[in-house]
């Protein structure tokens, strides 16, 4: 049965005012990519970097309620923003994310490079990028064709009128197979350009839920001591994860380089206290370091929507200076004569459903910018019948491209 993973990233990029010329273009072959040199090789501490990112957004988002965010998402609509950013502003983007600018575009660019196509297990990603024809805006040539050279992204222009909004989501309809129909509900006046990311997986479980593994008269109890009625999927795994305050397992998909992994805290340890004693170099050695032996596991069948502005958590984070209108500079996006631009919003929204067939994710990102001034009984058995983490982890690097908690059963 088919898993489907997607990813759905979008930068908003605004400023007041608005110009206006024909309909959407494809200026793709207008716009020489910079030559790129792909690095295959992750160093670890670029790994726990990464992880740490992922980590901490979760973390800051975090109100108590179930969540679920796509780093990769996130990670990607940043990456292409921080190639517009100089200065003191592109210094706290790189501390936040983890990695300077010009080796998180190898990082993503090599993960990419390196998805899996095969039939059962398919991770697709495209990019693209939609300005505003007109003249109010002047996109920087050099910033077009780093991220055309990098990312792969297509390059379109337009009015941004309703048929442009049309062009735009359906592109985004295309590119996630249908999973997300649609990103904008429009498109406001002082929009000057749209920075898209699509992200499709489609994989099967390496080992099936047969009708057996399947009960529905089992109980998931919150940490507040509700219980609620759950169906579990049981298994028996191979991939075993432990560190000195919980226990976790790994459940391969096709070909057993994606993965969905869980660390359930011990019986006292609440899940707020676990992931504030988890750093991002600990969580990617706890993934890298999975035992291959027997566990007995169990997921709930379950769902997520979560959606959230995450401005204040990457504030926290460490870059407020992204989200000032008299301190951002993003000028090596390129030049407005309305003045220059900040970042004034950006939101994220997740879908996803777990089920004894496989997973089905998606995401979105908007980055907005605005214009101003052994036997039975030996092995270890982790059943998540209790608030739990989660990640969908692609193995060869160890990061997550989705993390989440679920603090009860929707």
């Amino acid at each position: 049965m088919k898993t489907r993973r997607f990813a759905l990233l979008l930068i908003l990029l605004l400023l007041a005012g608005c110009g206006q010329t024909g309909g959407t273009r494809n200026l793709t072959r207008n716009v020489d990519p910079v030559s790129t040199e792909v690095s295959q090789t992750l160093e670890s501490r670029e790994a726990a970097a990464l992880a740490g990112f992922s980590l901490e957004l979760l973390k800051e988002t975090w109100t108590g309620e179930p969540i679920l965010i796509s780093p990769l998402s996130v990670l990607s609509a940043l990456g292409m923003a921080a190639n517009g950013a100089e200065g003191r502003t592109r210094e706290e983007i790189e501390s936040v994310l983890g990695l300077p600018v010009e080796r998180l575009n190898a990082v993503l660019a090599a993960w990419t490079a390196n998805l899996p196509q095969e039939k059962r297990c398919r991770v697709n990603l495209a990019n693209s990028l939609w300005i505003r024809d007109g003249g109010t805006f002047q996109v920087d040539q050099g910033f077009l064709e780093t991220v055309a050279g990098w990312y792969q992204a297509e390059v379109f222009a337009s009015e941004f009128d309703a048929a442009a909004l049309q062009e735009l989501n359906r592109w985004v309809n295309k590119n996630t197979h249908g999973m997300i129909p649609e990103i904008l509900k429009e498109i406001p006046g002082e929009a000057v350009m749209y920075l898209v990311n699509a992200l499709a997986l489609e994989a099967e479980w390496e080992t099936v839920y047969r009708d057996g593994q399947v009960r529905a008269d089992r109980i998931f109890t919150t940490e507040d001591g509700r219980e609620q009625p759950v169906t579990l999927m049981y298994s028996s795994e191979g991939l075993y994860l432990e560190d000195e305050t919980a226990l976790g397992f790994m459940k391969p998909y096709q070909g057993g380089r994606w993965a969905f992994a869980a660390l359930l805290p011990e019986e006292g340890v609440t899940l707020e206290a676990y992931l504030a004693s988890l750093t991002g170099e600990r969580l990617h050695e706890l993934l890298e370091a999975a035992e291959e032996t027997l566990v007995y596991a169990a997921i709930p069948k379950f769902q997520c929507r979560y959606g959230a502005n995450l401005s204040k958590s990457l504030k926290a984070m460490g870059m407020p200076e992204a989200f000032d209108p008299d301190r951002a500079d993003f000028s090596g996006m390129g030049s407005c004569s309305l003045g220059p631009l900040y970042i004034s919003g950006v939101l994220h929204e997740t879908y996803l459903a777990v089920d004894e067939k496989g997973t089905r994710a998606g995401a979105a990102t908007a980055v907005e910018m605005s214009g101003g001034s052994a036997g039975p009984g030996a092995a270890p058995e982790v059943y998540l019948d209790r608030p739990f983490l989660y990640m969908l982890v692609d193995r060869e690097t160890n990061l997550p491209a989705f993390i989440g908690v679920v603090t009860d059963i929707r």
